[in-house]
């Protein structure tokens, strides 16, 4: 027994083997091929009894000794990586045990407890040895032993293995569909205000005799917006100016929510030029009705978009998961990097909205398109904004900027670059060699998962890139790059 595992019941040496014990080893199949004579010799025998419940061996500890359970059982337990204790099967009287640490010169890997009282005889190290050295049969008994023992453990790690992936796999699912699938169900309710505000719009102008300039003035701007495929991509400065200015302009106008409406607008690209026609078309309260029917419409086709890549990014997620399933590639794509982190800030949105986080964007207008074969680059950004939102405090602060350059280790390589920052409260030094690590949280209990950065990690090393990350109170940063042509798995 390891010296720092404590039984009750102290073993007893024995001077000269009883004709008892004779008989009870003689009866054990590692010991029935020795004659008599032999038996009645073997050194560095002492006998144990166990208490029901008694341990053993502890898992983890140097073994020192070799066993043969004459009477009772004992059943081999794993502790996990969680603290349980998980029972993996039990041994009958006549099996011997032990022989894999000595042989192996290995800590025990399980633990060995009596299920109820048992008698056992302990061999010393040394007295192991000597069986092995003197006793021929007794040797091809043990590494027979050794060999079946280690196969079943070999294949019980292979199957805890399998199921810790599959486990990881169903968790990371589910972490990952959350977000999408949230949008979505913002996005249909949001949607269907809208449509309930452009029928009572639609209703007010079905009573109003509109003339033929109003019609063409109404029907150019849903024109445009019905054209505007995806929101128009500007940096944070950008975009700021071009909803002040608009929104002011409507304010001098007399227009209804014109703050509140400006960045939809400013969405689709219409500036306060664009609007002209309506203003000097649809006189008084006419005209704050005609742009928030034009608002309306282009929020619901934003909406929209945003149901659509919501739900893309389900089908995502589920054809990465068959991907993995079939070890499957996926499909040479092409893909802006750009658009890709803008769909996931709008995804994600909502609860920026809630802490009233400014983000500040700049992108690269000529970033090169990633050529890759690789699936989930949308879990990348999900996982890093998601940790930024979560970080930052209310009015907190997050920056996104991208670019791109030549690697630092390989001149003849491009690599495309992004870094997310935020102000919020850091990573505390003593948990930052731990953050990539599966189920590794710094959140509250029930907050986080601790799969989103292994998430990350896994992806972008899938990607043939790395990334980088430094956290000080007040900031942190995580900075990932990608080769502009990833590497092909095969």
């Amino acid at each position: 027994m390891s010296q720092h595992t404590q039984v009750i019941q102290q073993p007893v040496p024995t001077a000269a083997i009883s004709d008892t014990l004779f008989s009870q080893l003689r009866t054990t199949p590692i010991f029935s091929s020795l004659k008599d004579e032999e038996l009645r010799c073997l050194n560095g025998l002492e006998e144990i009894w166990l208490k029901q419940g008694e341990l053993l061996v502890r898992q983890g500890e140097t073994g020192h000794n070799f066993w043969v359970l004459l009477d009772g059982n004992m059943v081999i337990s794993q502790t996990m990586s969680d603290g349980r204790e998980m029972d993996v099967t039990s041994l009958s009287p006549g099996n011997a045990f032990g022989e894999l640490p000595l042989l192996a010169n290995i800590p025990n890997a399980v633990n060995l407890r009596a299920e109820k009282p048992s008698h056992l005889v302990q061999i010393s190290e040394e007295g192991f040895w000597s069986l092995m050295t003197t006793c021929p049969d007794v040797r091809k008994a043990i590494l027979g032993n050794m060999a079946k023992r280690f196969q079943k453990m070999q294949s019980v790690t292979i199957q805890q293995e399998k199921m810790a992936s599959l486990g990881t796999l169903a968790a990371g699912l589910m972490h990952e569909l959350n977000n999408p699938g949230s949008a979505a169900k913002r996005a249909a309710s949001q949607l269907r205000s809208n449509l309930m505000r452009m029928h009572e719009l639609s209703a007010k102008f079905s009573k109003t005799n509109l003339s033929v300039e109003q019609k063409e003035c109404l029907h150019d701007l849903q024109e445009h917006t019905l054209h505007a495929k995806q929101t128009v991509v500007m940096s944070s400065l950008e975009q700021s100016d071009a909803e002040e200015a608009l929104a002011e302009w409507m304010e001098g106008a007399d227009i209804e929510n014109a703050w509140k409406m400006a960045p939809t607008l400013v969405s689709i690209g219409l500036k306060a030029q664009d609007l002209e026609c309506a203003r000097s078309e649809f006189p008084g309260s006419t005209l704050s009705d005609a742009l928030n029917w034009v608002e309306a419409m282009a929020s619901s086709m934003q909406l929209v978009g945003t149901i659509e890549e919501s739900i893309g990014r389900v089908s995502d997620l589920v054809m990465a998961v068959k991907s993995y399933a079939y070890e499957g590639k996926g499909l040479k794509q092409s893909v802006d990097i750009n658009s890709s982190i803008h769909a996931t800030l709008v995804i994600l949105s909502h609860k920026m909205r809630e802490k009233e986080i400014t983000v500040e964007k700049d992108f690269a207008p000529d970033l090169p398109a990633l050529q890759c074969e690789c699936t989930g680059l949308n879990q990348i950004w999900t996982n890093l904004l998601d940790n930024s939102i979560d970080a930052v405090g209310p009015h907190g602060k997050i920056s996104v900027r991208t670019w791109a350059e030549k690697s630092k280790t390989n001149d003849q390589r491009l690599e495309i670059c992004i870094r997310i920052a935020d102000n919020g409260s850091g990573i505390p030094l003593e948990s930052q060699e731990h953050i990539f690590d599966t189920f590794y949280t710094t959140k509250p209990v029930g907050v986080g998962t601790g799969l989103g950065l292994g998430i990350v990690h896994r992806i972008v090393d899938q990607y043939g890139g790395i990334i980088r990350f430094s956290s000080v109170p007040g900031s942190t940063e995580f900075v990932v790059r990608l080769p502009a042509q990833t590497p092909q798995y095969t």
